[in-house]
């Protein structure tokens, strides 16, 4: 399978110019004159706005597909391949056998500097946001945001992009959309001219409440959504899932029902514990982590009691300028800040941490520091009371640490898990 095949320095995979390379490629053309798709790309809120594009589709009755950073599945059942290539084909071509209409597909910017977006054009792309991110591997925040682009570029004709009309890089995606792309905006600002706009935001423990601003399409929405995933993080994902949805010819009740159907994408904002609230999020850049800790500010605010704990690392061998950030960051908007580490690879976890610090020289936080990740988040949910909110950010989903060259099980939320039952049989000190 290797042979033709090749591996990327970023680490994607792409198709070699062999006999075998080209009759995979022929594979993926078939498959795509079958299937349009709904691309997303962006720095943070990608998994789960690609997931509830999916459910939206599952909710019509259609079978459905997505394929994220999470793994890939068709009608309801996972779907692997040996490499991301081979996964990416196994989902299609399922697909297609299926019945599928449409592919929920999360774009990253790995993929796309392949040239994944000429391969596979969408029928409609969406952009979350673009923050600091993955500058190891981009070099400068333009030639990342190039990247994104590209998604747009492929737009043809009759296609639709939806933007983040909250987002200053927004116009520059605009420039580069093709003639005869229609473009739909979302925002939460009361005041923006886009398609779709919160007027109104409220968060609790119990799901968010956005109460929209009056158009054809939030009238047909009943100029509200009632949701029951958690965090306020995930109000843009919403509405760029129902433009989305929209475009493709989704009626107005199959958005709700979808929407409704909805819990959450693996390890983002996932709660895992209600006696503290324990979320896992895969927050692991410095906006990605002001957006989770802002959400779990306005849980404890809106029940007028409790504290903020956040228990984060940054990784080694990536790009050392967010540390930092998310260090002021987590300084700024969290009562605890238990300091561990997350895929260390080969750096020294100390010195990791001190880039971490240097981002809040004059604490405002109360400070713990905790290499062993396990016994970090077994401190932080020990030490929270029943009204805290305790944050496990930066791995999310992923389910093995690196240490050095070793690649370890771990899990954010079995380690939560085995925690809170640990909590139980020995009351908090």
């Amino acid at each position: 399978m290797g042979e033709f095949v090749r591996e990327t320095l970023n680490g994607e995979l792409v198709l070699s110019e062999n006999d075998e390379g080209q009759r995979i490629a022929q594979r993926f053309s078939n498959a795509h004159a079958h299937l349009r798709t709904a691309a997303v790309t962006g720095t943070n809120g990608k998994t789960t706005t690609t997931s509830m594009i999916d459910s939206i589709v599952a909710a019509s009755g259609e079978p459905s597909a997505r394929l994220t950073t999470i793994g890939g599945w068709v009608g309801g059942e996972a779907v692997s391949g040996e490499n991301r290539t081979l996964q990416f084909l196994a989902v299609v071509e399922r697909a297609v056998a299926l019945g599928v209409r449409t592919l929920s597909l999360e774009m990253t910017s790995k993929a796309l500097s392949t040239g994944l977006a000429s391969r596979w054009p969408p029928t409609v792309a969406v952009f979350t946001n673009l923050t600091r991110d993955h500058l190891d591997m981009h070099g400068t925040p333009e030639s990342y945001l190039a990247s994104k682009a590209q998604l747009f570029m492929a737009l043809r004709p009759g296609g639709c992009a939806v933007l983040n009309a909250d987002d200053p890089c927004t116009h520059l995606i605009r420039e580069v959309i093709p003639k005869g792309v229609s473009v739909r905006g979302f925002s939460l600002r009361p005041d923006s001219r886009a398609t779709l706009v919160a007027e109104s935001l409220s968060c609790s423990a119990r799901g968010i409440v956005i109460k929209l601003v009056s158009s054809p399409l939030a009238d047909a929405l009943g100029g509200q959504l009632d949701l029951s995933i958690v965090g306020g993080v995930h109000a843009q994902n919403v509405l760029a899932a129902v433009l989305a949805a929209d475009a493709l010819g989704y009626k107005a009740e199959t958005i709700l029902e979808g929407l409704k159907r909805f819990e959450c994408a693996p390890g983002r904002f996932q709660v895992v514990g209600r006696e503290p609230l324990v979320a896992v999020d895969y927050a692991h850049t410095p906006d990605g982590l002001n957006g989770t800790l802002r959400t779990a500010r306005e849980l404890v605010d809106s029940a007028g009691r409790g504290r903020v704990f956040c228990l984060f690392g940054c990784g080694g061998e990536r790009d050392r300028g967010k540390r930092p950030q998310m260090g002021a960051v987590a300084d700024s908007l969290a009562d605890v800040v238990v300091l561990t580490t997350d895929n260390p690879r080969r750096e020294d976890p100390a010195a990791i941490a001190s880039d971490v610090l240097s981002g809040a020289p004059t604490p405002r936080a109360s400070w713990h520091s905790e290499p062993d990740r396990a016994k970090a988040i077994e401190w932080a949910i020990r030490h929270a009371a029943t009204e805290d909110v305790v944050i496990i950010a930066g791995k999310g989903h992923e389910e093995v640490q690196e240490i050095q060259d070793a690649r370890i099980p771990f899990s954010d939320a079995e380690a939560s898990r085995a925690a809170l039952r640990a909590r139980l049989r020995k009351p908090s000190t």
